[in-house]
């Protein structure tokens, strides 16, 4: 019986430990589909510097997140025998390469509101203190308990605040870092003349929508592998995942009149709001949040740009920001029994979780941005933005036309 049940144990860590490595890995290709997004949407004199922040960012977000970052998260270190870190087949080394992912996605959102005129090295820099103090003090105080947040939550409403696979955490917390981002910088030069919005062309539609389709396969494993076991999968968050994503798809071809952007994007919205309630909701509900958080990006990018003036150059603070906030009320609305939804999940919580987590992204935002620009500065200057990110940072174009 002991041979058994030790044969039992090791098929389930095993089995646990490819379940979350194989998300680990969608989402880390996820990354590719953050830099297509952004180089086909911005201009072709930027492209390899959104290539390069994509890549760049990822790696000082994992040196910042091992050594610190998932230690104020979960209390968690590293700082041990490799026979130690192997156990269970090494599984807690593979959650964490999981939740890095989820961690580099915030500089990756970020570097889309930013793109054209931000220097290189100074979001580096900002990169590391998100990654290592701001996104980890949020993250741990939802999905690890940390503070006795949700302990209260669940003592004053009844259930804690429910964020299954990261609407408000990441997606709503990387919206708004990017919201402070953008402001301090302000608009690319030319994008206001005469009080009046000047179109800046996208690059290269095929490379947007290349971007989209990878983003929208990885995010799957996303969210599914949110459960972290194989016993917890649910088929349930693949197709609310599904139906929210169609939403989004549709809401925004048909509020964005046929606009190839728009339309690409609509996906990545409903996405974006079905993270928190997916493991909740009823499929018709999560077809709802999606459509709604489709057309959300469509209105609101469209106003942040025309009537707001902010210069957000891939919409993310709409995308990420605003349909991350609706996918946490979403959360509380259609997760109700009511609504054919699961239940165990309060109205009130969702509110409160989620207007936290645009304070902390946006105090964390403009301390560490606005401490970069203090000291070092932010911004190209204004010939190297005239010529691009690409010559005046890396002395190379993205196309030779030799």
């Amino acid at each position: 019986m002991e041979n058994l049940q030790s044969a039992v144990d090791t098929l389930v860590h095993s089995s646990n430990t490819l379940f979350i490595l194989i998300g680990a890995v969608m989402v880390l290709a996820m990354h590719a589909g953050f830099a297509f997004l952004e180089v086909g949407t911005v201009r072709q004199k930027n492209q390899v510097n959104a290539l390069s922040k994509i890549l760049s960012d990822f790696a000082v977000s994992t040196l910042a997140y091992f050594f610190i970052g998932y230690w104020i998260s979960y209390g968690v270190t590293f700082m041990q025998p490799a026979a130690v870190l192997n156990a269970d087949h090494g599984y807690g080394l593979v959650k964490f390469f999981f939740l890095l992912t989820f961690a580099a996605a915030i500089p990756a959102i970020i570097s889309g509101g930013i793109a054209e005129r931000a220097r290189f090295v100074p979001q580096l820099c900002a990169t590391a203190l998100i990654v290592a103090f701001i996104y980890p003090f949020f993250e741990g105080m939802i999905w690890n308990g940390n503070y006795g947040l949700q302990a209260w939550l669940t003592l004053q409403f009844g259930a804690a605040f429910h964020d299954f696979a990261g609407s408000v955490v990441v997606h709503a917390m990387g919206g708004w870092l990017a919201l402070a981002a953008v402001l301090l910088l302000g608009p690319r030069n030319g994008r206001y003349r005469d009080g009046r919005l000047v179109a800046f062309a996208p690059s290269s539609i095929p490379f947007l929508a290349l971007g989209s389709w990878i983003l929208i396969v990885g995010w799957f494993g996303f969210n599914v592998m949110s459960a972290q076991t194989l016993q917890g999968v649910s088929g349930l968050v693949a197709v609310n995942s599904l139906m929210a994503m169609v939403g989004g798809t549709m809401a925004a071809l048909l509020v964005g009149r046929n606009d190839p952007g728009f339309l690409h994007n609509g996906p990545l919205a409903g996405l974006v709001a079905i993270c928190a309630g997916s493991d909740l909701m009823h499929p018709v509900g999560a077809l709802v949040t999606g459509a709604i958080a489709g057309a959300l990006f469509v209105w609101c990018f469209t106003a942040a740009q025309v009537k707001w003036r902010i210069d957000d150059v891939l919409g993310v603070w709409p995308l990420h920001g605003l349909c991350g906030v609706w996918g946490g009320i979403a959360c509380g609305i259609f997760g109700q029994t009511a609504l054919g939804g699961i239940g165990g999940v309060s109205l009130i919580s969702q509110l409160l979780g989620t207007a936290l987590g645009v304070a902390v992204a946006l105090l964390g935002g403009f301390v560490v941005y606005g401490a970069i620009k203090a000291l070092h500065g932010l911004r190209l200057s204004q010939e190297q933005e005239y010529y691009g990110a690409d010559l005046s940072l890396h002395k190379i174009g993205a196309v030779s036309q030799d």
